[in-house]
């Protein structure tokens, strides 16, 4: 496969002015992407993504596979995976009254059978409604209105929630993939085990049982987070002064057990490589100054931007973002907003795939 090689020269004029201003303008991470370039299904074998390394301290970018991020890793390296499942959050239903189709999209658990959720049309979804959902297998009463418009609803149903929406509930995709998910565990990670999320961590999709098999076998420590993600991950910044812009909440759990590892590794000189930016925000959330570890979980609204230092992450491993959204200002935290806006502009011209079905990038 041919090398492909840049190099540019990168200043941090536009961190350093942001932390003496105050302001730090969103069209800084904004960049021009064709709209064919959206991968709107993923990839059959998903380990043949592929993959563009960036070095963040010189810039430069190299073209390959995504089965080749072996070579990238070694060992006594550890590898952070977020095992969060998305819940097949969306529901069709209609209101019992009149028959109006509505849309629901389950975003929070609150308790048992009361959750927060995001309701289209929501003018026909006043406290009251009750909407049905499968013939009235599931039912719904709209219980309050919340922050931004959301709507609090009690569910009612005979026999196990879960059950019920894994055969009635379909994969709340991004809004920018308008084609049917035929599957729909491709849009989960192999390593999907505690359900919980809005929107998958998109960077895992690239990984196979097989690749992460001859990882560990290399030497390679793997450590597994949860962070379950909010769909508050698609939610464009509409300030322009990106410091003003508000995070959405997300609940994250780190276990003893993977603590150790990421320590183990910090400890021995090793690095540690994030898969994703879900399991970014977990450890740089959990940890305490000195970047250590403990077992702990809670709620996270950390915002990464240029400026930030990190305390736990070396390397990461990506997808291609949207343009002016906070997931560009987490990677330009850690590579420089020149260098990052750099590779994406050779992705565009090298074809890359982008977004949550798209290709792959290690910043390391």
């Amino acid at each position: 496969m041919e090398t492909m090689e840049t190099k540019v020269n990168t200043t941090n004029e536009t961190e350093s002015a942001a932390h003496q201003t105050g302001m730090m303008d969103i069209n800084d991470f904004d960049y021009d992407l064709p709209e064919e370039l959206i991968a709107q299904d993923p990839i059959e074998d998903r380990s043949s993504s592929r993959l563009l390394l960036l070095d963040k301290k010189t810039g430069k970018t190299q073209d390959k596979i995504f089965r080749d991020i072996i070579d990238e890793l070694n060992p006594g390296d550890c590898l952070v995976i977020n095992n969060t499942k998305v819940i097949p959050a969306r529901l069709m239903g209609v209101k019992e009254d009149t028959g109006a189709h509505i849309e629901v999209l389950l975003l929070k658990r609150e308790q048992d059978d009361v959750w927060e959720v995001l309701v289209k049309p929501g003018k026909k979804a006043k406290p009251g409604t009750i909407i049905t959902f499968g013939d009235g297998r599931l039912k719904a009463e709209v219980l309050e209105v919340v922050e931004d418009g959301n709507r609090k609803i009690r569910f009612s149903y005979q026999g196990i929630f879960e059950e019920i929406l894994d055969e009635l509930g379909q994969m709340p995709l991004p809004p920018y993939i308008t084609h049917q998910l035929k599957d729909k565990n491709r849009y989960q990670t192999v390593y999907a085990k505690y359900e919980g999320s809005a929107a998958a961590p998109t960077a895992g999709l690239h990984f196979t049982k097989d690749l992460l098999k001859k990882i560990e076998e290399k030497g390679v420590v793997i450590a597994s987070v949860t962070l379950h993600v909010g769909l508050g991950t698609f939610r464009p910044v509409k300030v322009e002064n990106v410091l003003e812009h508000h995070m959405h909440s997300e609940f994250y759990m780190v276990s003893q057990e993977a603590a150790d590892k990421i320590n183990r590794a910090k400890e021995s000189g090793h690095r540690v490589i994030a898969v994703g930016t879900t399991s970014t925000r977990t450890l740089e959330a959990a940890a305490d100054e000195n970047g250590r570890l403990h077992e702990t979980s809670g709620w996270t609204e950390i915002f990464i931007y240029p400026g930030y230092r990190f305390k736990v992450i070396d390397a990461l491993i990506t997808n291609f973002h949207l343009p002016q959204s906070t997931l560009v200002m987490l990677v330009s935290a850690l590579a420089g907003r020149e260098y990052v806006l750099h590779a994406y502009e050779i992705a565009v011209k090298e074809r890359y795939r982008f977004f949550s079905f798209g290709d792959a990038m290690l910043i390391k």
